[in-house]
């Protein structure tokens, strides 16, 4: 074999390579993200130049609506901190729709217990490309409900990928929670990824009093 072939067939490979780490047709990194195997549509407001990027996980979304009330919630935060050159991207989580007629790619288990190690690791990629893309000096991740699970695992499961993470209503003692009322118990527990969480992140965990399905 030549080494002009050996050469065209490791460019080709380089190639290839590339192209694989982009698993959307249409990656714009504004409507739609990859993640490690899937597609992940998202909502971009504010700076794309900023100092700060946070980025909105919303919850289970059991009623079967679309996965989009976090998108103004996302807005006006970009709105409130312009001043401060905050990018607000709120990210849609595997499996679900968004109400434009698309979704993101991947599995939602029935909208119940479905925050899967992939399911995470999906979200994770997504968070480190869009990292890597506009190169913010920090992340901040807020999750509600089983978003706040997805971000509670990623803080222990990828330490370096957020300096600060707000978590709302976590389900973050999974298995002690909900063990006991026979559920199937596919997702990953939060509590366990304690000890791997970096002690430079800064976490805040808010749950209301009367909350029902995340008890304080």
């Amino acid at each position: 074999m030549s080494a002009r072939l050996l050469l065209s067939l490791l460019m080709l490979l380089i190639a290839a390579t590339c192209v694989s780490g982009a698993t959307c047709e249409r990656e714009d990194f504004k409507t739609r993200v990859s993640g490690e195997s899937g597609c992940l549509l998202i909502r971009l407001y504010g700076s794309t130049k900023p100092t700060t990027m946070v980025v909105w996980l919303h919850g289970n979304m059991t009623s079967g609506n679309p996965a989009n009330y976090h998108f103004p919630i996302a807005q006006k935060a970009a709105a409130d901190f312009a001043s401060d050159e905050v990018m607000s991207v709120a990210l849609v989580r595997p499996g679900y729709p968004d109400g434009s007629g698309e979704s993101s790619s991947g599995n939602n288990y029935g909208r119940g217990d479905n925050w899967t190690r992939a399911n995470i690791a999906e979200v994770g990629a997504a968070i480190e490309r869009l990292r890597v893309e506009y190169k913010p000096e920090a992340v901040i991740i807020v999750g509600h409900s089983g978003g706040a699970a997805t971000a509670a695992v990623l803080l222990g499961m990828k330490p370096k990928l957020a300096e600060a993470a707000i978590l709302v209503s976590c389900p973050c003692d999974f298995f002690g929670g909900r063990a006991s009322r026979g559920h199937s118990l596919r997702s990953e527990d939060p509590i366990q990824w304690l000890d791997k969480v970096s002690v430079a992140a800064k976490v805040i965990a808010l749950t209301g009093t009367r909350d029902r399905t995340t008890p304080p």
